[in-house]
């Protein structure tokens, strides 16, 4: 299975895009959140999580990948498919609002608000309640306003990596000092304040 991956942005479609990963292209469909957060990203290093499965196409099975921009986004997602009748793609089709938005509704009981989802009915959305209610709470506490800070924190995680690397740590101490200073201090903006932090823990 696939967990993760990470690679050049080299085309991107309303429901998928493609990575280059070591002159390999992989195709990963995307919910239109997902989408929305990688429009300035064409050409940059990404990193997506995976949620990859088969799909039986008559006689043959294809592999399918999904990707979100967090593991807290791919946990919901898998949750979300655990309901019946609900399989990856219309998850990926109904993923068209953010994600503690649909844990919100789902906690509260908002018909209304889950019949908006893209092919889900009042039918679906009633058992989607049923079988989910009290189960997604955690995700509802995800701040809407941070939606777009996971890739900005692994880009800037990334290049203090590189930088780190070339000044000859080795990976265990990289993953060390960055955890440590994520672990303990508040919003890091860019690279800079990141190292200047590692800088001081290191003391």
């Amino acid at each position: 299975m696939i967990g993760r991956i990470r690679g050049i942005l080299v085309r991107k479609l309303d429901d998928r895009v493609f990575i280059d990963v070591g002159g390999i292209w992989y195709e990963i469909y995307v919910p239109s959140t997902v989408s929305t957060k990688l429009n300035d990203s064409l050409e940059k290093e990404i990193v997506l999580v995976v949620y990859d499965y088969l799909h039986i196409d008559k006689s043959r099975a294809l592999p399918v990948m999904i990707g979100f921009t967090d593991e807290l986004e791919r946990d919901f997602f898998t949750t979300f498919i655990s309901v019946s009748g609900i399989g990856p793609k219309a998850a990926l089709r109904a993923f068209d609002k953010p994600v503690p938005s649909i844990a919100r509704a789902i906690e509260e009981a908002d018909t209304g608000f889950l019949m908006g989802l893209a092919g889900i009915g009042k039918q679906k959305a009633r058992q989607i309640i049923a079988h989910l209610q009290g189960k997604v709470g955690r995700f509802a506490l995800i701040k809407e306003e941070a939606a777009s800070k996971p890739k900005q924190d692994k880009e800037i995680v990334e290049e203090a990596r590189k930088i780190l690397k070339r000044l000859q740590y080795s990976a265990k101490e990289i993953d060390s000092m960055i955890k440590k200073v994520l672990d303990t201090s508040g919003d890091i903006d860019n690279v800079e304040t990141l190292l200047n932090e590692i800088y001081r823990n290191s003391r």
